[in-house]
């Protein structure tokens, strides 16, 4: 797949302990994102945050959180990060979404020659 130029960044905030049907909702989205054939997904889980909530969570020792923040972030194409939104508003029931427009200047996978 090549993939460069102008493209959209999905970036999609939740918690890690957010389920869908008994599986954690981070992998629910990055599963359907693959099968929806889109560039790559990565889920970052966050040390400290908060959102729309307004509590606190985080990984210090004194306030442990069984909650912390993950954002999951997919780059591609503006067309297929658009027909994939749809699928967000079946899995999110608190969070955050955005979409950002970026320019890809490299995207080469493992096992492809580098030019």
């Amino acid at each position: 797949m090549k993939l460069e130029g102008q493209a959209l960044r999905l970036t999609i905030f939740v918690g890690d302990t957010d389920q869908w049907h008994h599986r954690p909702l981070y992998h629910e989205i990055i599963h359907r994102a693959h099968k929806a054939g889109l560039a790559g997904a990565t889920a970052l889980r966050g040390i400290e945050g908060y959102g729309a909530s307004n509590h606190i969570h985080t990984t210090r020792i004194l306030s442990l959180s069984e909650d912390l923040p993950l954002v999951i972030v997919i780059v591609d194409d503006p067309d297929r990060i658009r027909a994939f939104l749809p699928q967000l508003d079946e899995l999110i029931g608190e969070g955050l979404v955005i979409v950002e427009p970026v320019e890809v200047i490299r995207y080469v996978g493992r096992g492809r020659e580098a030019r």
